[in-house]
C-alpha cells in the first residue's frame, strides 16, 4: 500500500509541474519548405555576395614602392592669344537740347583674358608623408615656383591647386570612381567657367553644360595587362548681359534739362551689353590598367570670350591650346612652393 501511494503522490507532482517562465517552443517549419542553410564558416564570404562583374575594370594610380611618377604636359598655343572681343552698347535715342549734341556714353569692355600657363607643365605623383598620395605641379623654368595638392588614389584633387592649374591637372590625373565597362561614361571635378567671378551685374541668358568621359576600349596588351582607352568630351558655354555703369556727368545737372538731368530723359536705366564664354575641350588617352598610369594622353582646349566677360571668369588658358602628356624617366627634385592665390 505504502509503495502505491508514493507513486500515486509523484505522478500527481510531475502533473502540476509548470514550465519555466520565457520559454519559447520552436513554430514548426510549413510543409514543403527547405531547410534553412547552416551559417557560413567566419572570415568567408556569404555565398549570395555580388561576384566581381569581369568586363569591368577598376582605373588607379599605382607606384612602386616609393617610386614617383612623373609626366609633362606640353600647351601647345596655335595662334596668339585672344582678346575680348568689343561690344558696342545699344543705340542711345538721345534727345537734343539747347542746340548741343549729346555725347556718346562710355562702355566698360572686360579686359583682355590673361594666359597663366607656360609652355609646359611637369606633374609628379608621389607618396606623402601620410602615405597617401600627393601631386606637385612644376611650370617651365627654373624659376618657376611649383604648386602643390593631395590627391585620392583615383586622381581627385582633394585640395590645394586653383583655377587653370586644377582644371588642367583633372583632365589628366582624374580616373573614375567606381569600375567602368565599355561605353560607360562619368564626369570630371571641374570648372571650366567660374560663375562667382561674374558678379551681380551679370544676368545669363542661355547655360550649356556637358562634362562626358567615355571608356570606349579595352585591349590586352603583353604581360597580362590592359590598356583602357578613355575619349574627353567637355563643353561650358554661358550667354547673357552685363550692366554697365554709367559714368557721371561731365557737366553739374540742371533740372529740366535733357542733357545733364537723366530723369528728363528715357535714358536713365544703365545700358547693358551682351558678354559671353565658350569651353570646349576634346581628348583621349590610353591609362594600363594593371600598371596604374598613362601611356599616351593628348587633348585640345579652345576657349573664347566676347564683350564684358570677365577675364578672372575663365579657368582655362584662353584661345587653342593643344596638349600632349609624356613620361619621364624621373621625378624632378622639389622646388619653392608658389603662394596660394587669393
Amino acid at each position: 500500500m505504502r509503495s502505491l501511494f508514493g507513486l500515486v503522490v509523484a505522478l500527481s507532482l510531475s502533473a502540476c509541474k509548470e514550465e519555466p517562465r520565457g520559454q519559447l517552443e520552436p513554430i514548426p517549419r510549413p510543409p514543403g519548405m527547405k531547410d534553412a542553410p547552416p551559417p557560413a564558416p567566419k572570415g568567408t564570404a556569404q555565398a549570395d555576395a555580388p561576384a566581381v562583374d569581369p568586363s569591368k575594370v577598376t582605373l588607379r594610380w599605382k607606384l612602386v614602392g616609393n617610386t614617383p611618377i612623373a609626366y609633362r604636359i606640353t600647351l601647345d598655343r596655335e595662334g596668339p592669344a585672344p582678346s575680348s572681343e568689343p561690344v558696342e552698347a545699344p543705340d542711345a535715342k538721345g534727345k537734343k537740347g539747347k542746340g548741343k549734341d549729346k555725347p556718346e556714353p562710355k562702355v566698360e569692355r572686360a579686359p583682355a583674358p590673361t594666359d597663366a600657363l607656360p609652355g609646359s607643365l611637369t606633374y609628379v605623383v608621389e607618396r606623402s608623408n601620410s602615405g597617401g598620395y600627393q601631386l606637385r605641379v612644376i611650370p617651365e623654368g627654373n624659376s618657376a615656383a611649383e604648386d602643390s595638392g593631395s590627391m585620392s588614389e583615383r586622381g581627385f584633387v582633394l585640395d590645394g591647386l586653383q583655377g587653370v592649374t586644377r582644371n588642367t591637372a583633372s583632365l589628366v590625373m582624374e580616373l573614375p570612381l567606381a569600375a567602368v565597362g565599355l561605353n560607360d561614361t562619368w564626369a570630371l571635378g571641374t570648372e571650366l567657367l567660374k560663375h562667382d567671378a561674374l558678379g551681380p551685374a551679370f544676368a545669363a541668358d542661355k547655360t550649356e553644360r556637358r562634362n562626358r568621359v567615355k571608356l570606349t576600349a579595352l585591349t590586352p596588351v603583353d604581360g597580362g595587362d590592359q590598356v583602357a582607352t578613355l575619349e574627353y568630351d567637355l563643353v561650358e558655354l554661358l550667354n547673357g548681359k552685363v550692366t554697365q555703369r554709367r559714368p557721371p556727368p561731365a557737366v553739374p545737372a540742371h533740372t529740366g534739362d535733357p542733357d545733364t538731368d537723366p530723369a528728363a530723359t528715357d535714358e536713365s536705366a544703365p545700358p547693358t551689353v551682351p558678354a559671353s564664354a565658350e569651353v570646349r575641350i576634346t581628348g583621349k588617352g590610353e591609362f594600363l590598367v594593371k600598371a596604374g598610369h598613362w601611356r599616351s594622353w593628348e587633348g585640345s582646349i579652345t576657349a573664347t570670350t566676347r564683350g564684358a566677360f570677365p577675364a578672372n571668369a575663365l579657368q582655362v588658358p584662353p584661345g587653342k591650346v593643344k596638349l600632349k602628356l609624356t613620361a619621364l624617366e624621373s621625378a624632378p627634385a622639389s622646388q619653392p612652393t608658389a603662394k596660394p592665390q587669393q
